[in-house]
């Protein structure tokens, strides 16, 4: 039986976070780190999962079986995508399904999008389905929203068309953006942020406050359409002042950490052009925009802040089938 091998990138959030749930623009790029899904078209009419990076050995169930009641964390996000697809497209066979993860999903760089997207699209291939990436990322995107509850699909979109894009929320423009090659610096702070949780825990501090934290996405929307100019100018030095306006929103918010903040401070002072935090916030990663002969500076003042680098190139491809 037909087997095809998918992978997908990680991504970066440059500028826009939160602000982009509540239909703003965001700035999204894509990293050199990807997922890989292996899937394999089945004779039986049984599905099979190994992701063993999660924790998840040889989970199985037949087709006509519901999945369980408590599907195990590692397989809700393919369980998601699977049963849009099967319900969708009525395919007759099961399928092996392998993920292999090029870059730890404990740091908040888009892996469960990433595997999302892998398998709709492996499931397209194996299939014979002729799915448009616009469609790929619906359904990698319904798949999100089914296992998250909320999200804005950035991540998602990451993913299908690599390279750098200007994103609005759930997909109204999706632009790619010219001269994607951007020097960053990224770190991660050493906790695992839980973003469903930051976004909802946003979402209440709005109800409460809603003009002002209507103005801070205001704010931060300008800030995005601006930088949209500057990456495609390669004017870095902007860039990184935008960054720093952002990260300084994003901390009014509530959403940076100590940690983070002490990551970001050192990167200034070491000499990066810009910092923040990447991402919904509360852990994770950060990022520091930095020129090639501050680069060594900026990596060694973030290790002694606490932070474990994780290297990374932007703007690299989308999905593709291997």
């Amino acid at each position: 039986m037909k087997k095809v091998r998918v992978s997908a990138p990680g991504k970066l959030m440059l500028l826009g976070e939160h602000a982009v749930v509540y239909d703003r623009p965001c700035l999204v790029t894509t990293i050199d780190t990807r997922v890989d899904v292996v899937l394999e078209k089945l004779r039986q009419k049984r599905i099979v999962i190994n992701a063993p990076e999660v924790g998840i050995k040889s989970y199985q169930r037949t087709l006509a079986q519901p999945p369980l009641e408590k599907v195990p964390k590692g397989v809700r996000f393919l369980e998601a995508v699977l049963q849009i697809f099967y319900k969708r497209y009525r395919p007759k066979f099961g399928v092996n399904l392998n993920t292999s993860n090029g870059f730890s999903s404990k740091y908040g760089l888009g892996s469960s999008s990433a595997v999302s997207v892998c398998a709709a699209t492996a499931l397209a291939e194996v299939f014979k389905i002729k799915l448009s990436k616009r469609k790929i990322f619906d359904l990698a995107y319904q798949a999100v929203l089914e296992v998250q509850g909320l999200g804005s699909g950035f991540d998602v979109a990451a993913c299908c068309y690599g390279g750098c894009l200007y994103f609005r929320t759930a997909g109204k423009v999706i632009k790619p953006l010219k001269n994607c090659k951007i020097p960053l610096v990224v770190a991660y702070s050493g906790k695992k942020a839980d973003t469903p949780f930051m976004v909802k825990t946003l979402a209440k501090k709005r109800e409460k406050n809603f003009s002002k934290i209507e103005k801070d996405f205001d704010q931060i929307g300008r800030l995005v359409e601006e930088g949209k100019k500057v990456i495609e100018d390669k004017n870095w030095l902007r860039l990184g002042q935008l960054m720093n306006a952002n990260q300084k929103i994003l901390q009014e918010l509530g959403v940076s950490t100590s940690r983070l903040d002490k990551m970001i401070k050192a990167a200034l002072t070491a000499g990066a052009w810009g910092a923040k935090l990447s991402g919904s916030g509360g852990g994770d990663c950060m990022l520091a925009l930095v020129q090639k002969q501050r680069k060594h500076q900026v990596e060694q003042a973030l290790v002694v802040a606490g932070g474990v680098l994780v290297p990374v190139s932007t703007g690299v491809e989308g999905v593709k089938v291997e």
